[in-house]
């Protein structure tokens, strides 16, 4: 039995192996393989990332963002790709729509109030079906105010 490869030997392999190219396989590119990036915290509280598409591999790069908490996150968004996409992202109040045409630049202000995961993606045609998914994971504790009364719970 060949042992599993790790997280950070999946995206070598999987490039090694051709499948980080759209249309090379029938597998592409899952987002369990996708790069992590942080947002960086400003001085006035806001946090600030950028996220890009590469030419010809139709992931989010990084397809995973953490923050270190919830709060406001302006987001900076580069279609570097040979096709037309769109990004969809959740933010309290209202999810927001990007168009993002061929070699194209958008920004995005969200609010995510609380930790958790937050899914992102590039609903047209068959963006998400073909790989074009990421997430944000917001980090920290729930908000005092949104807590339930309930006894604590364990933690891991």
């Amino acid at each position: 039995m060949r042992p599993m490869a790790t997280a950070e030997d999946l995206s070598a392999l999987v490039s090694k192996l051709g499948l980080d190219k759209q249309n090379k396989a029938t597998l592409g590119r899952l987002i369990a393989h996708g790069n992590l990036g942080y947002a960086e915290e400003g001085a006035d509280g806001r946090m600030h990332a950028q996220i890009r598409i590469p030419p010809d591999e139709l992931v989010w790069d990084p397809a995973i963002l953490v923050l270190p908490h919830g709060g406001d996150l302006d987001l900076e968004i580069f279609n570097d790709d040979q096709n037309t996409h769109c990004a969809l992202f959740p933010s309290n109040g209202d999810s927001q729509f990007i168009w993002l045409p061929i070699h194209s630049r958008g920004t995005a202000a969200l609010n995510l109030g609380g930790p958790g995961y937050y899914w992102y993606s590039s609903p047209i045609g068959n963006d998400e079906g073909r790989g074009l998914i990421g997430a944000i994971v917001v980090l920290g504790d729930v908000p005092q105010q949104a807590r339930l009364d309930r006894p604590d719970q364990p933690r891991p």
